[in-house]
């Protein structure tokens, strides 16, 4: 993947300036290190930094069409696009590349900008027709690729990166206090929700057109589970299986496209290593695979991982992650996340994708997704057991059932948390100013997914299209994917994320994905010639790198500091004396809590310090 930013005068009163759009994508210069490439012209100024992966000769960008009228900047890859490209052509459409993002120019002669239901890929690209003064901007279904923008001073102002739209000078820096309530109350900020105020991100399956004032957002793909009784599900589960088999080994295919080496990371769970043996059986032994071991041997997972390194007889490189490195990486993982985290196992994530890229690799393929897809959290187990209903005699389940009735259109459709409970925690731990008007940010108050896309599904759906939107994109593929790998300018891909195969999910009967309570049960059927049985059959092994506690224990100055009293106080956000609490608490023997079950407060509070700092983000007066 690549990076781009860019800006347009909604007025057409100013001219675009090169140099400052220099300087906005020199901010995202290790997505893409290759090289860079401009289109300036009037008000329009667009920007790009290349990690070169297909077409290494003719692929930089900016890319046009047959008479340069329509002007392309991708970031991402485009993996249906040599039937695409053999379409066109056959259309009498005049290649100038090999490059897979070519083709999206070509689609944009034939069908303006309602080609987007034809791309498989992970992108976020922006199209500028020159004739009609439009820009055409899409993200890609899953939201593998960040897109960020901006309307602000008569500006429309986008960019790979945050970082890239805090260069240009009319881009105020100001926390989203909504979105710092997200990050408490669910995995991590969800889209179009970021940490700076008036900053969105684009949601996963949206387009943006922009034709001279006017900014319209769309649309055009969401994940759409049929309802309860819409489908008969009346197939054998062979022929659920063999189907399975068939697209996963296509999505791999696609996914192996490339002009560089391709890496793969082996986790020791079923996902990564089914990919990697998808990819064994399509191009045989000595494939390179990347795995993190650590010498705390309750959570070390070295022994599965180098079961399957036998398995493949891969070229395995095994880095043992030491959890001092944590502090070290903690401020270059915010930076790069651009957001508080409630974890710090990104900076694992950072160091496996730095031995990556140390060993000259720039595409990684990984598991993400199937735990969402085929139901491997312990969540859809929990649902099996039926709707978790309080007593009706309590004012508070009363409260929360309302709450989840306004968020999901379902009062028993419990996700994460008893949100109505928990703003009691969030109203201490806040300062005073925030926690009185925490009705005003409450991130339970505003919409967060389409509450359609919910109603009258199976829960094992429900359940599914909540982790996609809420734990899934802005989460494991923003901020623990697409962040820590590009950090190193590295491509992560997915082959679970594919979307004919997630399409083809969409129709797969709930019970051949949670069987009794048998998570993944059709993957696990899949594996079974493939895998070897331990790895099959092991429960699911949640990982978590240590928290505030450790870090506390370490006795860092700058840690230290960071949570301070004083700098707690000035900073005006959090409550300094719920803070100096929390760490009496965590430095207690004994002080440890379960990070399954539990949110390490501190961790927010820190990340969000360091954030701060990073991004001259003001205190609250």
């Amino acid at each position: 993947m690549c990076g781009i930013a860019g800006y347009v005068d909604l007025r057409a009163e100013r001219l675009a300036d090169r140099d400052l759009l220099a300087r906005m994508t020199g901010k995202l210069a290790h997505r893409g290190p290759d090289s860079e490439g401009f289109f300036v012209e009037n008000e329009v100024g667009l920007g790009f930094r290349r990690l070169s992966i297909v077409d290494l000769t003719t692929g930089d960008q900016p890319i046009y069409n047959e008479d340069q009228s329509v002007v392309l900047l991708c970031n991402g890859e485009i993996y249906n696009f040599p039937a695409l490209r053999r379409e066109l052509e056959e259309r009498g459409h005049v290649f100038s590349t090999h490059s897979d993002v070519e083709v999206l120019v070509h689609l944009y002669e034939e069908s303006a900008c309602d080609f987007l239901g034809r791309l498989n890929g992970q992108f976020a690209f922006v199209l500028y027709d020159r004739v009609r003064k439009l820009l055409f901007l899409g993200r890609d279904p899953f939201g593998i690729v960040p897109f960020y923008y901006t309307v602000v001073d008569g500006l429309f102002l986008f960019a790979s990166e945050i970082k890239a739209l805090l260069e240009h000078p009319a881009v105020p820096r100001e926390v989203d206090l909504t979105g710092l309530d997200q990050v408490l109350c669910f995995p991590g900020v969800v889209s179009p929700r970021t940490l700076f105020k008036g900053i969105e991100s684009l949601k996963s399956g949206h387009r943006i057109v922009v034709r001279g004032a006017h900014v319209e957002v769309s649309e055009y793909w969401d994940l759409d589970y049929p309802r309860d009784g819409q489908l008969p599900y009346d197939k054998p589960e062979a022929h659920y299986r063999e189907c399975l088999s068939e697209l996963l080994e296509r999505s791999v295919r696609y996914r192996l496209q490339a002009d560089v080496p391709i890496g793969l990371y082996l986790s020791g769970g079923l996902d990564s290593s089914l990919v990697a043996a998808v990819v064994h059986r399509l191009r045989g032994e000595g494939q390179h695979t990347f795995s993190i071991s650590f010498t705390e041997q309750n959570i070390n997972e070295a022994r599965y991982q180098r079961m399957m390194v036998e398995r493949i007889r891969s070229c395995h490189h095994e880095i043992l992650f030491d959890w001092s490195a944590i502090a070290d990486r903690l401020v270059d993982m915010v930076y790069h996340c651009e957001c508080p985290v409630r974890e710090s196992y990104n900076t694992c994530s950072m160091a496996l994708s730095e031995a990556a890229r140390g060993e000259g690799f720039k595409v990684i393929l990984g598991g993400e997704g199937a735990d969402e897809l085929f139901a491997g959290y312990p969540g859809y187990r929990f649902d099996r057991l039926g709707p978790r209903r309080a007593s009706a005699y309590d004012p508070g389940a009363f409260r929360e059932r309302k709450l989840r009735e306004r968020l999901w259109g379902n009062p028993d459709l419990f996700y994460e948390t008893d949100l109505y409970a928990f703003r009691e925690i969030k109203a201490v731990l806040y300062s005073g100013t925030l926690g009185a008007s925490l009705p005003e940010f409450d991130c339970a108050g505003f919409p967060l997914v389409n509450r359609e896309r919910l109603s009258g599904r199976n829960p094992l759906h429900q359940r599914s299209y909540l982790d996609c939107k809420l734990r899934l994109a802005d989460h494991l593929l923003s901020d623990h994917g697409d962040r820590m790998v590009l950090a190193n300018s590295v491509e992560g891909r997915y082959p679970f994320l594919d979307l004919e195969l997630v399409e083809f999910l969409r129709e797969v009967p709930p019970d051949l994905k949670l069987h009794g309570f048998t998570e993944k049960y059709i993957l696990k059927a899949l594996a079974g010639d493939l895998l070897p049985a331990e790895i099959i059959h092991r429960e699911k092994f949640g990982f978590r790198a240590p928290g505030t506690p450790f870090l506390l224990r370490q006795k860092i100055d700058w840690i230290e500091d960071h949570l301070s009293y004083d700098r707690i106080k000035r900073q005006g956000y959090f409550n300094p004396d719920t803070i100096q609490m929390l760490k009496r608490r965590y430095l207690e023997e004994g002080g440890d809590f379960n990070p399954h079950l539990e949110t390490d407060f501190l961790m927010v509070v820190l990340t969000f310090g360091i954030l701060c700092d990073l991004f001259a983000l003001p205190a609250l007066g």
